[in-house]
């Protein structure tokens, strides 16, 4: 029993751990790009100690798909600084809807008659977050940009899992690499903007060290042990606790409360995500 409880309990914890790091971004004063940078540098050193899969195989691919998941990390902490964490990972979760777009081009999948759905749907519920206009917050200054910055950060979350799938099982490090290489290209790329570091206390770099160290490093940690027991579907299914649990965060550490427009744009999303990944994972005589 304990061989089976254990992984998906791994997995629930990543997800969980992931979950945190809208609240946790909204709870430090630091500027985006520093918060950025020094949550990708830590979380990098945290991964190369934790995980020795991650010191092996880095290679030109690793370091393209690095590239995309340093731009989807800098995006994800610019989005939460000016929007709700509701809305920026509700939008970084319309990923599945550019992979289907892009698909066809980068990795020569075609689009079926059932995508065509699952498309609209996806887009009708990020259109919902675009409806109205929510009122800036303390936690959320300028959610019209914020929320635009999300939907940016899912192209970029998009075309890391296609370089994920592209890289595939030829290189050592698998998919630790290019977050490894991420990490660290983020840390390269906000330093400039990052420094100095002023009025920066040690709550603030506690706060960083965790988001690092615990909210990356240790989550990674626990996705690559628990996935490798658990069928794909499953664990698509337990990751998807992250964004239904972020915004639970948010509005018990800061009372943020993202508007009725974008909840019901969640709820689609995911609700649409969840049924595609189920429905994919079913046997063809199933599906038709």
């Amino acid at each position: 029993m304990n061989s089976r409880v254990l992984p998906r309990l791994q997995l629930l914890g990543a997800a969980v751990l992931f979950s945190t790091g809208g609240a946790a971004i909204k709870a430090t004063e630091l500027s985006s790009w520093q918060v950025a940078g020094f949550r990708s540098g830590i979380a990098a050193l945290a991964l190369l100690a934790l995980l020795p899969s991650a010191r092996r195989g880095w290679n030109a691919r690793a370091l393209l798909v690095g590239v995309a998941y340093a731009v989807m990390l800098i995006l994800f902490v610019s989005a939460n600084k000016l929007t709700t964490a509701a809305n920026a990972i509700f939008l970084q979760s319309t990923a599945p809807l550019y992979i289907l777009l892009l698909g066809p081009w980068l990795l020569r999948e075609p689009i079926r008659r059932p995508d065509v759905a699952f498309m609209a749907l996806v887009a009708l519920g990020m259109a919902l977050f675009f409806v109205g206009a929510e009122a800036p917050a303390a936690t959320a200054p300028d959610p019209a940009r914020g929320n635009l910055l999300g939907v940016l950060s899912g192209v970029a979350w998009a075309l890391t899992v296609m370089g994920l799938r592209w890289i595939g099982s030829r290189d050592a490090g698998g998919g630790l690499v290019p977050v490894v290489l991420g990490n660290l290209i983020a840390f390269l790329a906000c330093l400039p903007l990052a420094l100095p570091v002023v009025g920066a206390d040690a709550g603030d770099w506690a706060l960083l060290s965790y988001l690092g160290v615990v909210q990356i490093g240790l989550a990674y940690v626990l996705l690559t042990k628990g996935i490798r027991h658990v069928s794909a579907l499953e664990a698509a299914t337990l990751l998807l606790a992250e964004p239904a649990i972020n915004p639970v965060w948010a509005w018990l550490v800061h009372g943020e409360t993202p508007s009725a427009w974008a909840l019901a744009g969640g709820v689609l999303i995911l609700g649409t995500t969840t049924l595609k990944t189920w429905w994919d994972a079913r046997p063809p005589p199933a599906r038709r």
